[in-house]
């Protein structure tokens, strides 16, 4: 069952969020060709750290780094390493926080230089496609309203919805319920109650939604090797609609 929020608690998650927000806005200058994935963690990690805050995918079940970074057809949970980004590459950076008690989760897609009209594509859809999702956000929606639309918009644009990663509740724990799929039926699913903070994140892949572990155990890659990009906010169903919490300082 998903944990509905009190008005306190969602207060108390806005510092996570925010930060987690802010990272992402302090990173960005750093993402350049010849910069390594690692040097980007130890970045973000000292940034977080450096407010008091812990950096939630660190030892969370294993993964040995404090952000994720998945580069061109990695889709999710990168594991940053002495790897140097070149000019061309896309680049998600995902971040999540643990500060007074609770988690704020966000990732965005970054350019490395000038973008090639392919990464471009993907990119821009994925980022579209987290807007579709947060505008189907209301009270008494449904989960499935969020997943087809999101799959209508991509599918549209002649890309994919991965299938098996989604977006989560999040709260006191890192995930939580419920499962926030990015494809689906309209009026089919959890009615969203006033109160639900719960991240969208669609990974839109090129070619097919197919995905495939590597034997890290972490790093999932596009099956058929075409380019994947992801965004995420973490948000809260309202009385009238949505309230993203992950915008940075000065973003309302």
């Amino acid at each position: 069952m998903p944990k509905i929020k009190t008005i306190e608690e969602i207060n108390l998650m806005r510092p996570a969020c925010r930060l987690a927000a802010n990272t992402l806005v302090m990173i960005e200058p750093f993402i350049k060709a010849g910069v390594s994935t690692e040097y980007l963690n130890t970045l973000c990690h000292d940034y977080i750290v450096g407010h008091d805050a812990y950096p939630s995918p660190l030892n969370y079940h294993g993964f040995p780094k404090s952000v994720c970074t998945s580069v061109n057809h990695v889709i999710c949970h990168g594991i940053p390493s002495d790897k140097k980004l070149k000019n061309g590459d896309i680049i998600n950076v995902d971040v999540t926080v643990y500060l007074n008690g609770f988690h704020g989760d966000t990732s965005k897609t970054f350019y490395v230089g000038e973008p090639k009209v392919r990464a471009k594509k993907v990119t821009e859809v994925a980022r579209k496609a987290l807007q579709v999702g947060i505008d189907r956000v209301r009270p008494l929606a449904t989960l499935g309203d969020i997943g087809h639309a999101i799959q209508s918009y991509v599918e549209s644009e002649k890309c994919s919805v991965v299938r098996d990663y989604c977006g989560h509740g999040i709260g006191r724990e890192f995930h939580e319920a419920p499962h926030v799929v990015h494809y689906g039926t309209a009026g089919e699913g959890m009615v969203l109650p006033i109160g639900l903070v719960f991240t969208i994140e669609p990974m839109v892949n090129l070619g097919s939604y197919k995905t495939k572990t590597l034997k890290d155990g972490w790093t999932v890659v596009t099956r058929d090797k075409s380019l994947s990009a992801q965004f995420e906010h973490t948000m809260v169903v309202t009385e009238t609609g949505v309230e993203v919490l992950t915008l940075p300082d000065g973003k309302y």
